[in-house]
This record gives C-alpha cells, structure tokens and sequence, in this order.
C-alpha cells in the first residue's frame, strides 16, 4: 500500500540537532567516544527542591487533570514571578500552562495565522520556528541577520518587511543559536509597531552581560514564551507557559483543551518550587556557565574559529567556520566521525549561519577542553588551522 502523507507535514524539516545527537549515539554505542557540544540540554541535575516537591505531589494525589490554564497556584507563582523579576503585573488568566513552550508555538501560530499570513522572523534563528510557522499554514517571513548585531534584527528593518500579510513578530533574547541579547532599545521600539511581538523568554535566567528584559515591560500586547526547561535543568519535566494579551485567551485555551488537556499536574507543584526555592540553585548554574562562556570566548579565535560578537547568554556560541567549509551539515558530520566531538551545523539555523558551528556549552569545562584539542588537530591536518585574536568584547 503506497500510503500518501499530507503536504503539511512533509514541509516540517529534519532537526539536524538531533540528528547529529542521534548519529552521536550510534558512534558512542560502538565504543567512540563522544563529546556532546550539540544540544541545548543544562548538563546539571534538576534541584533538588523540584524533585521533592514532585515526589510529594506525586504521593499526595497529584496524577490527575488540572485546569486547562494550569493550576491556579503556578500561575500565581509566574505572575508573582514577572512582578517581582521585572516589575511588571500580569493575572494568572492570562498565563496558560503547558507541556513545555513547542505545543504553544504551535497553537499559538494556529491561532495567528490563516493560510498566507507570516511571521516575521530573524534569520537564522531556532530550527524549529519556521517548522512551526509553516505547519500552521503560515509563511516565515526572514529578517537576515548580521553577525556584528549578533544576529538579532534590528527594528528599521523589520518595519521595512512589515506587510499586509503580516501577523507577529518573533524574537528570541537571549537568542539560540548566538546567544546575543537585544539592546533594550530596540525591543522598545520593535513593541511600538502595529503586529504583536512573540518574544520567545526560554533563556531567561541565563544572560551574564547586561540586563534582560521582558517584552512586556515595553507592551502587554505581546505574546510571551516562557519555560523551565534551560534554566531550571527540567528539559525532561516538560513544562512551559504563555502570556497572552486581553482578550486572546479564549481561543488559546479551546485548543489547549482539545489537543493537550493540561499540563501534568506533579510537574506543575515542582514548576512551583523552582520558582520559589531555587532562584539560588539558578545562580550557581549561571555562574559556571558564564565560566565556559569565558574560556570559549578566548579559546575558539585562537582555532581560526571568531564569533563575531560575543554571546551574552543562554549557553550557546556561534562560531564562523566559513573558512574551513561552506556546507556546515558536511562539516559537523565529519568532525563527529573524526574527532567524536559533537556540533551543530549552522544550517539547521537558517541560510544566514551557514558555515558556521554551534558550540553549546553545557558541558564540563574539562571536556569542552578536550573538544577544542580534538578540533585543532583537525583542522590542522586540513591546514586550516589559523590563530586569531579574541574578536569580540
């Protein structure tokens, strides 16, 4: 039977993040040893105080459905959150709680867009946004980049691709795959235009230069993406949240009810008790992060390998490798065959990282170390090996 699949799903792309990990896997189940400098994933436990509060709400009858929206109490704790973190108020009826922040972009961008519309986004950016853009029925409208910008986009030149068809604005600070923040200015201006900005939050937390700053503290017409995963180590506990603006929630929570119900309900205590009593579990991550952030920063020029402008947050930094090869897939692949070190392709970001290398660094400062030493017997088999100076502040 040739069973033919539908044209909306076949416009969903592979993630080569993942199938680079997934490669990676079958190296290492044949006895290499692997380097994993490929995924966002905090390699830190998830705190003990969340654990503990799952466990105790677990025990205590926490396996049942909750409110669509999510329990009361998590979304009085996020409010609390936002009041406390960023001055701003916001009512927990405007927060809907979810198995993570991937299902909400998707019945976000459902509820968006109608066939035609887009979203304008910065390229390159998160492989998945446009993933989701398109299975929605919407067309990603990019923004090409600079690498001195840090590959954010700057707000003349979104209001320049405004159009007709035009339905958001979606921005990531701190962004994935640089790890760049947008100057405060800009998200101020970009708040101004007549589409509601998208600000994808799930790295907040994790900014070591500068401030960050919340797109509602500029407008409370944003959509506003936030999660657990990265900077509380939860990526396995799935849970994520959106703040709508008045009069949106209606529509959000009819789908959430039919394509996802709730939340889980022990996940929802322990997102509780992150928020509550971990802020200094946070800080610790945070700091060793910044830590890895630092030697990356002097260390990678010195392969020939120069990020341009410095990543200020997350734990990402995107490394031009143009010189070595303009087929970054080809050059990730290679690299992991070789050397057992594991990167991500600049590709899987969009066409404007092409040839460069996605370093995370959730990994231990001993076995980052160990992956820039394999990389630079790499590239100097190839002669490609070019000392350079720290290039960005």
């Amino acid at each position: 039977m040739n069973i033919e699949l539908s044209r909306r799903a076949n416009l969903v792309k592979p993630f080569l993040a993942m199938e680079i990990m997934e490669r990676a896997h079958e190296l290492q189940a044949c006895g290499k040893d692997i380097i994993y400098l490929c995924l966002g994933e905090p390699d830190f436990p998830t705190p003990a105080p969340i654990i503990q509060a799952g466990i105790r709400a677990m025990r205590s009858g926490g396996t049942t459905y909750t409110h669509s929206l999510g329990r009361l109490e998590i979304r009085e704790a996020i409010a609390g959150h936002y009041l406390s973190r960023y001055g701003v108020s916001v009512e927990p009826s405007r927060i809907l709680v979810s198995a993570g922040t991937s299902p909400l972009m998707l019945l976000l961008f459902s509820a968006l867009l109608n066939p035609g519309d887009e979203i304008l986004l910065a390229d390159p950016a998160y492989a998945c946004y446009p993933n989701f853009i398109r299975f929605a029925g919407g067309v990603p409208g990019f923004l090409r980049t600079r690498p001195e910008d840090g590959f954010q986009p700057r707000p003349e030149q979104v209001r320049q691709r405004l159009g007709p068809r035009s339905r958001g604005i979606l921005i990531n600070s701190p962004s994935n795959p640089a790890g760049s923040v947008l100057p405060p200015a800009w998200l101020a201006e970009m708040a101004t235009f007549p589409v509601p900005l998208i600000s994808d939050e799930i790295y907040h937390g994790l900014t070591y230069q500068g401030e960050e700053h919340s797109a509602l503290q500029y407008t409370q017409n944003a959509f506003v993406l936030g999660g657990f995963s990265k900077a509380y180590a939860m990526t396995g506990w799935r849970l994520g949240y959106l703040i709508v603006p008045q009069g949106c929630m209606r529509t959000l929570q009819s789908l959430h009810q039919n394509f996802l119900i709730c939340a889980g309900n022990f996940v929802q205590m322990a997102g509780i008790a992150a928020l509550r009593d971990c802020q200094q579990d946070v800080a610790r991550m945070r700091a060793v992060y910044d830590q890895r952030r630092r030697y990356l920063i002097e260390e990678l020029p010195k392969l020939g390998l120069p990020l341009h402008s410095c990543p200020a947050g997350a734990f990402y930094a995107l490394a031009d490798a143009r010189h070595v090869s303009t087929d970054s897939r080809a050059l990730a692949l290679a690299i992991l065959e070789e050397t057992g070190v594991a990167l991500t392709p600049g590709i899987d970001f969009g066409q404007g990282a092409e040839g460069y290398l996605r370093f995370s660094y959730a990994n231990s400062m001993e076995r980052i170390a160990q992956a820039l030493e394999r990389l630079r017997d790499f590239l100097a088999k190839r002669g490609k090996l070019r000392e350079g100076q720290r290039d960005c502040q």
